[in-house]
């Protein structure tokens, strides 16, 4: 649609619709945060709890310190970065001239992946363009700063968009900055107080629709968005396009970086903040985006072992997360060449054979009446999505335990203090035999099975109770 076509629909909807009542016209949904923030979640987000995020780009190639290279050192003129250019690079050179070796000659879109899949995630999202302007596509917007037209000379988003879909088990999305840094529309509209869309009309719209009608992604995850209103963006305007007439109108979702004043309040998903984990029930479905690298996004050949979450760490924030009824994207930083460390790998293919064995208590699972157990602290509940109404004669509990208990070998439930006599019976997701339980004043006691057994069935990192209760338990959902 047209931004003259946009402007004429939208005064006719103004003609026929006003008030906050109005949410859809004709079906449709109309430029109001009302109506679009009543569109209903697509189920297959809510149902895969687990993605992975990449940001690969232009930064990969001086690999220091962070994704935001570009502004640390041209921006800020920060020491640290100003200093690194002078030990390493001759005077004159430029940020573009990067671009050059950026040339992902190892980068391989099957075998990432096969990684992914084998992460046990569920969804993809790529950085198709960060805040340095740099596309992952042969965008015709980008005056030649895109992949295809320098650096690896190929279209990154394509061929991993074909690659994790060949897959059969995961789903593809893009993240795409709104704001460039050094981009001069954008600039420019910055300096005139964000009232003129030079930038938006010329730049955002036109690659958005590009990047969506050409490679139809099932995730778009804005960002950049921090410095200008969402009005400026014509975010309600856009989201309109995609929940209406968009060739993913059905199926895609976004979040809640569009302008200031969105964050944590609209879109389908919300982020709030970057490695946002509240630890508690939120109203809103939301994703903690976090990083296994803790202080970048974007590769680091100067990162140290330290700075890496280790298997417990990254098992534990899937936990905690799809208990408080989010979703949890896992970021790693590709190098230059297009390979994945192994130490991000090891971490992935952990957190997938734990998933293969905990994945029920996990994926399509849904919060409990509790999260987190006040008994022990490191215990955490998920139930099994109910299918229909006219459920079967029991439910399913899953606790999570986080630490093993090596001191007692049993753990205690405080959840299931007045509902003992609900429970038909325990068991450990990968060890079939029932597990001896017995009630106490303040709840349960689960005796958990001998530690030689725990390490001869490979069960680490986290333990998930499956307790079956009777239907007189009540039910949620």
């Amino acid at each position: 649609m047209s931004i003259v076509r946009t402007s004429v629909c939208l005064f006719v909807w103004s003609l026929i619709c006003s008030g906050a009542w109005c949410t859809t016209v004709d079906g449709k949904y109309v430029p109001t945060w009302e109506s679009l923030d009543s569109r209903p979640l697509p189920k297959w987000y809510d149902d895969a709890k687990v993605g992975i995020f990449i940001h690969w780009g232009v930064y990969a190639v001086p690999s220091y310190g962070s994704e935001w290279f570009w502004i640390n050192w041209k921006g800020s003129n920060t020491t640290e970065y100003v200093q690194f250019m002078n030990n390493n690079y001759k005077p004159g050179f430029t940020y573009q001239d990067f671009a050059s070796d950026f040339t992902a000659e190892l980068f391989n879109a099957t075998e990432w992946a096969d990684l992914f899949a084998r992460s046990g995630a569920r969804y993809v999202v790529l950085t198709s363009k960060h805040h340095e302007g740099y596309t992952l596509w042969p965008s015709k917007h980008t005056f030649g700063w895109n992949s295809m037209d320098v650096g690896p000379h190929r279209d990154i988003v394509g061929e991993l968009a074909g690659a994790v879909r060949a897959t059969g088990q995961l789903t593809f999305g893009v993240y795409y900055s709104l704001f460039e840094w050094f981009n001069r529309l954008y600039t420019q509209d910055r300096d005139l107080a964000f009232l003129h869309r030079e930038y938006v009309d010329g730049k955002v719209w036109p690659e958005l629709k590009e990047l969506i009608n050409t490679y139809r992604p099932e995730v778009l995850w804005s960002d950049g968005d921090w410095e200008a209103p969402d009005g400026y963006w014509k975010a309600k305007e856009f989201f309109t396009w995609l929940y209406n007439d968009s060739p993913v109108r059905d199926t895609i979702v976004t979040n809640d970086r569009w302008g200031m004043g969105t964050l944590c309040l609209h879109g389908d998903f919300h982020t709030c903040s970057d490695r946002y984990n509240p630890g508690v029930l939120q109203k809103h479905k939301w994703e903690n985006a976090m990083t296994i690298d803790r202080k970048s996004w974007g590769h680091r050949a100067n990162a140290r072992l330290e700075d890496f979450v280790t298997t417990d760490e990254l098992i534990g924030e899937i936990v905690t997360t799809v208990s408080c009824g989010g979703n949890i994207l896992i970021n790693v930083g590709p190098t230059k060449a297009g390979t994945i460390d192994p130490i991000f790998a090891e971490r992935l293919v952990d957190m997938g054979r734990w998933l293969k064995v905990n994945g029920d208590a996990i994926y399509k699972s849904q919060p409990w009446d509790y999260q987190n157990d006040t008994l022990t602290g490191s215990v955490w509940y998920t139930t099994a999505k109910r299918t229909s109404t006219r459920d079967t004669n029991f439910r399913t509990i899953y606790a999570i335990v986080l630490d093993y208990p090596y001191k007692t070998n049993n753990v205690r439930l405080g959840a299931f203090s007045n509902q003992v006599t609900k429970i038909v019976q325990i068991t450990m997701l990968g060890f079939n035999t029932a597990l001896k339980w017995k009630p106490t004043d303040d709840g349960i006691l689960v005796e958990f099975p001998y530690k030689n057994e725990i390490d001869r069935l490979k069960l680490h990192h986290a333990w998930t109770l499956k307790i079956t209760l009777s239907s007189r338990w009540p039910l949620n959902g």
